[in-house]
């Protein structure tokens, strides 16, 4: 304890500590003194500050949520973006992206300037799309502007119905307007998959213009048989095909069969690449098996053998003694598999409970000693040497 005394820092004297020297004789005390480093760093960098931030409005008296933003474009822009490089965001932050626009959105001009930029992120990010469409539903719904050209939805299908009207002449373009048209393509393949339209009696139905749109850009694909044509062709089916055949169906129409018979003749007359007819006969494959759906049993009723002709699909497959193999479908199933289980102890080492029967003097114990194979040991001894010798270096 009296060391302890001796050693502690009186109060106020936290800043010099002398410290004896470790020569023979003492010298004065040394005074170590810490020097204060004061940041050169400042709070309003401009790398602290997100892209599209106007610093001269750092301090100013806006309470808007879109404060510091100049301009329309500038917001939306920048929450696209962040879209685009964070999609999992999309929940939490579109509700609050919606009321700030409702607040900025006051005119005809502004609410199509908002059209335009969602519509060129959609169709030049790339898998941008699908969030796009979202958005766009989401928008349809909780903007609350009613302008004299028409609301969001409309103004969105006005825009997308300028594109679907070069549709021939962005077919035979060049590569880059075709690139430009398929992209648009898929961005209105999603729009038919994610605008939700209410009707009078609130049910929810697909905009009935976009299904009607996407048969003539079919039509227009698979009429200019080229291979990127093609693939935007094998894409848009891919994404749409079944609930498309559904629709048409329910229709009585019969366009779907139309459609494969047109990707069979593609296949044995255009002059396509072989990956791209290659691609055409997966879709056929696909819509031959439902478009990959599987319809399960009713909910009501359990599934059974007789009812239910995949019920023993995933059953393991065992043999006899004689090597022939049986399922749990064989008639003779429980016969056999208790022949199996007489024949056969699995676990004879443990009771049901799960306590081991054998005892230190067993076998299988002695086999479990401490002592390793002697090549393994000297390896390990030799591991240990070298380890050590580079320690020491």
């Amino acid at each position: 304890s009296e060391h302890l005394q001796q050693a502690r820092i009186p109060s106020g004297s936290q800043e010099k500590v002398s410290v004896p020297d470790s020569g023979p004789e003492m010298a004065d005390s040394q005074v170590a003194v810490v020097p204060v480093v004061t940041s050169k760093l400042s709070v309003k960098a401009p790398e602290f500050y997100p892209s599209g931030y106007n610093q001269n409005f750092a301090d100013s008296s806006f309470e808007d949520e879109y404060d510091g933003y100049l301009t329309l474009a500038e917001y939306v822009q920048d929450f696209l973006n962040h879209l685009a490089e964070q999609p999992g965001c999309f929940e939490t932050e579109i509700e609050q992206f919606a009321e700030t626009v409702n607040g900025w959105v006051t005119a005809d001009e502004t609410l199509q300037e908002l059209v335009e930029l969602i519509y060129q992120q959609a169709t030049s990010v790339p898998n941008f799309s699908y969030m796009g469409a979202r958005l766009c539903n989401y928008l349809s719904h909780h903007l609350t502007i009613s302008s004299q050209s028409g609301s969001f939805r409309q103004l969105l299908l006005q825009r997308c119905q300028t594109e679907y009207e070069n549709r021939d002449e962005a077919a035979k373009g060049d590569e880059t307007a075709q690139t430009q048209f398929h992209a648009f393509v898929l961005f209105l393949a999603e729009l038919y998959l994610n605008l939700e339209i209410k009707g009078t009696k609130g049910q929810v139905t697909r905009a009935e213009v976009l299904q009607e749109g996407l048969w003539e850009l079919l039509n227009v694909l698979f009429s200019n048989p080229v291979d990127n044509n093609l693939m935007c062709a094998v894409k848009l089916l891919k994404l749409t095909g079944s609930v498309l055949e559904d629709a048409w169906k329910e229709k009585g129409k019969n366009d779907m069969e139309e459609m494969i018979q047109r990707i069979e003749n593609v296949v044995l007359d255009a002059n396509c690449s072989r990956y791209v007819k290659h691609m055409l006969m997966k879709v056929v494959e696909l819509r031959s098996s439902n478009w990959g759906r599987v319809h399960e049993t009713s909910p009501h009723t359990k599934a059974t053998p007789e009812n239910d002709p995949n019920y023993f699909m995933n059953e393991p497959t065992f043999y006899t003694s004689d090597g022939v193999p049986f399922t749990a479908a064989d008639p003779d199933y429980q016969e056999k598999y208790q022949e199996l289980l007489e024949r056969e102890d699995l676990f004879p080492d443990y009771e049901e409970n799960g306590m081991a029967l054998s005892g230190p003097g067993d076998q299988y114990f002695n086999d479990l000693d401490n002592k390793m194979d002697p090549e393994i040991e000297e390896a390990y001894e030799k591991f240990c040497l070298e380890s050590e010798h580079k320690r020491k270096q």
